[in-house]
This record gives C-alpha cells, sequence and structure tokens, in this order.
C-alpha cells in the first residue's frame, strides 16, 4: 500500500462505500476547492473586476483532474492549510497573462470554509434522499402494525401493552425532525468571503466600488447562501451544522437500539432483512444495520462538541479553530451519510412477527394489565380494597405460575362481574391507533 492511497474505511465498515464517502473524499475536498477558487474569479468578472477570458482560463484548469491530492497534503504542513499549495498549483495552471486573477483579494480560509459548505452541501442530499426513504418504510411499518399489540417496556419491564404501529411512528417522527432540521442547516449554508481580515478591504483595492455585491456574486457562483457578515470567528454555519447532524444520528440510533432489543433471541420480536453472520457461530444472524447506526449514534455527539468548541475564536481570523473543525466535520458527515443508507436499508427490509409479540404479552400472566383493573376494580370494591385484592394476587400470580384472570374468576367478591375485555392485554392500547394515524399524516 502507497502512502498516497485514498481512506477506503476499512475501519469504518458504517460509511464505507456509501454516497457520503465519495462526497467527503480529499478528492471531494480538492474538488469544492477549485471550484470556490474558480467561482471566485468568475464572480469578480461579473462585475468587471476581471476580464472575462480570465474568468474562463481559471474555470478551465480549475477543472483539470490533474492536481495531486497526496503531494498538496504533504506541502500543506508548510502553511497549514492546503489552499495555499493549491493556489501556487492553480496559478502555474492558468498560465501567466490571467494567473494573476486567482485567489485575488482572498484569503486561505475564505476558500476553505467556502469548500467545506459545499461539501457539506453536496453531502446532505444524498443523506435527505436516505433519510426519505427510511420515513416512507417507517410509514408503512406504521400503518400496517397500527393495532398490533406488544409489550410496552419501560425501564427494561414491561410496563403496559402498547402496539408496534405506534412505535414506527415514533421512529418515524424523528426521522421527519432529522430531515427538518437538516434541510434547513443546508439551505442556510453560506459562502465564506471577507479577506484577510473580514473587512473586503483587498477587494475594494483592487477596484471593487461595492465589495458587498461581489459578497452576493460569489454566493450566487456558488449556489450558497450570502452571509450577512464574513464569519471567520462567527462559527455558527459550522455549529448549526454539527448540532443537526449529531441529532440525525441520534434521531437514527433510537430506532436502532430498539431494533437491537427486539432482535435479542429471547425476545425475537422483529429481524433485520439479511442479518449479517459470525466469523465463529454459523447460526447467527447479527443485526448488522442496527449495529453500525448505533455505533455512529455514539461517536456523534463527542465530534459535535469539538465542532461546538469552534465557536470560541479569537481575533478577526484564529489560530487553530478553523483547522480544528476539518476532520470531525468530514467524520460527522461520513457517519450520518453510512447511517441514513443503512436507516433505510433497516426499514425497508425490518420483518416484524405479531405473533412473538402477542405471546409475549403473557409472559406476566396478566400482570401487564394490572393499571386498567385497578382502574375498573376500584369501582367495584373500592381503590384500598382493589388495590389490596391485586397486590395479593400478583403475588400468587407469580407464586403458582397462573393467569391472573383465572385467580380473579375465582375470587367471591368478584361473581358476576366480568373482566373479560379488562383482562385482554390487545384491548389495553389506549390512544395507540389515533397517535399513530395522528403521526402519519405529518409530511
Amino acid at each position: 500500500m502507497t502512502a498516497a492511497e485514498p481512506d477506503s474505511g476499512l475501519l469504518g465498515p458504517g460509511w464505507a462505500g456509501s454516497p457520503a464517502a465519495a462526497a467527503t473524499g480529499d478528492r471531494a475536498f480538492l474538488r469544492a476547492l477549485l471550484d470556490a477558487e474558480a467561482a471566485l474569479t468568475r464572480a469578480q468578472a461579473a462585475l468587471g473586476l476581471a476580464p472575462a477570458a480570465a474568468a474562463t482560463a481559471v474555470t478551465e484548469a480549475a477543472s483539470d483532474a490533474g492536481f495531486d491530492v497526496h503531494d498538496l497534503a504533504l506541502r500543506a504542513r508548510a502553511g497549514g492549510n492546503p489552499v495555499i499549495p493549491l493556489v501556487a498549483d492553480l496559478t502555474r495552471a492558468v498560465g501567466p497573462e490571467h494567473g494573476p486573477y486567482v485567489h485575488r483579494g482572498a484569503t486561505s480560509q475564505d476558500i476553505m470554509d467556502t469548500a467545506t459548505m459545499l461539501v457539506a452541501v453536496r453531502t446532505l442530499g444524498p443523506v435527505l434522499d436516505d433519510l426519505a426513504r427510511t420515513e416512507r418504510a417507517l410509514a408503512a411499518l406504521a400503518a400496517a402494525h397500527r393495532d398490533t399489540a406488544m409489550p410496552g417496556r419501560t425501564l427494561t419491564q414491561h410496563a403496559v401493552p402498547t402496539t408496534f404501529g405506534l412505535k414506527a411512528a415514533g421512529w418515524r417522527s424523528l426521522v421527519l425532525d432529522a430531515r427538518d432540521r437538516l434541510t434547513a442547516v443546508r439551505d442556510a449554508l453560506p459562502a465564506q468571503l471577507g479577506g484577510a481580515a473580514g473587512t473586503l478591504a483587498a477587494f475594494s483595492a483592487y477596484g471593487a466600488a461595492d465589495p458587498l455585491a461581489l459578497t452576493a456574486a460569489y454566493a450566487r457562483e456558488l449556489g450558497l447562501r450570502e452571509p450577512l457578515l464574513p464569519w471567520h470567528t462567527l462559527r455558527a454555519p459550522i455549529a448549526d451544522l454539527a448540532g443537526a447532524l449529531a441529532f440525525t444520528a441520534g434521531a437514527l440510533g433510537k430506532t436502532a437500539v430498539d431494533v437491537l432489543t427486539l432482535t435479542r433471541t429471547e425476545i425475537g420480536e422483529v429481524t433485520e432483512d439479511g442479518g449479517g453472520g459470525s466469523s465463529a457461530m454459523p447460526h447467527k444472524a447479527n443485526p448488522v444495520r442496527s449495529t453500525l447506526i448505533a455505533a455512529a449514534a455514539r461517536r456523534a455527539p463527542q465530534l459535535a462538541a469539538t465542532l461546538y468548541g469552534a465557536l470560541v475564536a479569537e481575533d478577526e481570523r484564529p489560530a487553530g479553530t478553523w483547522h480544528a473543525e476539518w476532520e470531525p466535520l468530514r467524520e460527522l458527515l461520513r457517519l450520518v451519510g453510512g447511517a441514513a443508507r443503512d436507516a433505510a436499508e433497516l426499514a425497508e427490509g425490518l420483518r416484524v412477527h405479531p405473533d412473538v409479540m402477542r405471546e409475549h404479552l403473557d409472559l406476566t400472566h396478566g400482570l401487564i394489565v394490572s393499571e386498567r383493573l385497578s382502574a375498573e376494580l376500584a369501582g367495584v370494591l373500592g381503590r384500598p380494597r382493589a388495590k389490596e385484592l391485586l397486590t395479593d394476587l400478583a403475588r400468587r400470580t407469580h407464586a403458582e405460575s397462573r393467569p391472573l384472570a383465572e385467580l380473579l374468576s375465582e375470587e367471591p367478591e368478584l361473581k358476576g362481574v366480568d373482566l373479560t375485555v379488562a383482562t385482554d392485554p390487545t384491548r389495553y392500547t389506549g390512544a395507540a391507533g389515533a397517535l399513530t394515524d395522528r403521526c402519519l399524516e405529518r409530511r
């Protein structure tokens, strides 16, 4: 293996081969840097600050795939960022006539920040597509299992019945929350243009009567938002992006950890389609999609924390702050991109086992409906006696391994009281159906 071999994701199976992997690779970042440089020259040409021929020459040179990523990476050490050697190579590629218009008036951080925004926008498109696939699949599951009763679990124990439809609707709700946050952030990501200290002074020196118009033209060229101010030390765009990405990882992680619980051998209420095998145990079908999503969700908050830390950026351009953002942001984009791909595959292939869910409703011998019985029997026996009776019967249910309904039928105090409905766990799901319907109305 050579030193220049690209990162293929050997230790990142969650994102390896995903659209996010391609959109965030070294060559993708190089493409974004070149796009940012070319757009700057075109914007200046559009305002008469550079010849049209210069814009054409820079754009054509920037389209060339001949730039050596590995060489740029090594040379970036001298100045602390890859823009400096790239500008030198791009200027040389443009040639002596139009080379002086490359990077004119800009600072390295202008190009690096702008390229980062381009990479983010280009990565989030496929992520949002995968979230759309996920929510559609979850909506179908929720509708199909609107009334499929299953044990509701609180603090790891059976509590009262719920429905799988409501659980799937909740997963979908989080996916839609993530979609909305990512969409809002993506649509607000700004270009960066401020010059050496965020004053745009150099552009005035090169003849711009209205440097703010140049910023607007630059943003239009790139399809990014026009910033209100240069944001060299105002890192809200990065922090907002970090927050939305971390939320998305967590939202998808909620589904994953639920599925991991429900796919346990001793539970088996759902299974992943085509689970992964084991290197040592041929019988295993591991919930690999859920595992990888959960891994991403556990890593994302720490990456976001580093990016939030960059809000504390000193002076007009900081030392080490924006430099600290590049790798964690790329990793966060990759993790979320991979998790979104896996979530779509998980949701589309998830197999639900209503018969197992129904069987599990009886694991507590009927005690799963004790809440309902407390309310029903209070009206017959009074609250103190109802509580006393149910406490005693709960003890006997465990000690004698007999159904609660059977013990209730033997109580003299309850002769003639029909408890058929009250002891049926499938008929104690409250407003689960209506809540599911309401969730599915959201678009």
